[in-house]
């Protein structure tokens, strides 16, 4: 959709500058903690361990902070964290999906409810809002110095499900099983993404612009800092164009 390529470019070197800080890093380590305790600790054989740990190492993660997190999933003991999914509206009646990894419910519930409120939106009832999106991977590409005939024959060649060309940006959309051979194929090829990730994206699309454009992408940057909170999906149209005017507000 416009504008969700343009806000995965953002989010990505968001990410680089946040991890200076640490925050990303911390959400990555739960993120790969939990994927070993379920899958095993080898990423060969866990394909949710080996995104999380391509993610690490996208941002920059040192080894031995990779080799821990994944070293404490396989050990046991430690803290016990729930996974969830909250689901909710915002401004202009933008869908909101909300992955939260918590060691509490009760608390995680309120504080979301909360921020989503401050926001302009609501919480949701289960179900209210996930039918519209589906998981999918996400292989984003700056335009500049990108020849975008031979970008879209190497996807169609991989196998991509869907490619879409914004202003600045070309998404490669494929299925979740296919996501790391596509990505990889393409980088033999040397196309070398700004973002890939496994992702929710929606099948219905809300366009904002203005005031309530500025409040839901305001809202989504809230949700997603939250010490609680792996991932934010929202269904927002919004342009290449006010997404920048707005990013330097």
């Amino acid at each position: 959709m416009s504008g969700h390529s343009k806000w995965a470019t953002i989010k990505h070197a968001k990410a680089k500058t946040d991890a200076q800080r640490g925050k990303v890093f911390t959400k990555i380590i739960r993120e790969i903690t939990s994927a070993a305790k379920i899958g095993g600790g080898d990423p060969g054989g866990n394909p949710r361990l080996r995104l999380a740990i391509d993610k690490a190492k996208a941002a920059n993660m040192p080894g031995d902070n990779i080799k821990r997190a994944v070293e404490k999933g396989t050990g046991g003991g430690g803290t016990v964290l729930e996974e969830l999914t909250y689901e909710g509206y915002g401004p202009g009646g933008v869908a909101i999906m909300i992955e939260v990894m918590t060691d509490n419910r009760n608390r995680a519930a309120g504080e979301i409810r909360n921020l989503l409120e401050k926001g302009g939106g609501n919480l949701g009832s289960a179900g209210s809002v996930a039918y519209i999106f589906k998981r999918k991977g996400s292989i984003v590409f700056e335009k500049t110095g990108v020849n975008e005939d031979q970008l879209t024959m190497a996807a169609i060649d991989a196998g991509a499900e869907d490619i879409s060309s914004e202003e600045s940006t070309i998404e490669v959309v494929t299925t979740p099983e296919d996501f790391e051979k596509i990505r990889d194929a393409l980088k033999t090829k040397g196309f070398n993404p700004s973002s890939a990730e496994v992702t929710m994206v929606p099948s219905t699309t809300v366009k904002l612009t203005g005031e309530p454009a500025q409040k839901a992408l305001k809202l989504v940057a809230n949700l997603e800092d939250h010490d609680d909170v792996q991932a934010v999906h929202a269904n927002f149209d919004i342009s290449d164009e006010e997404i920048e005017r707005i990013s330097k507000l």
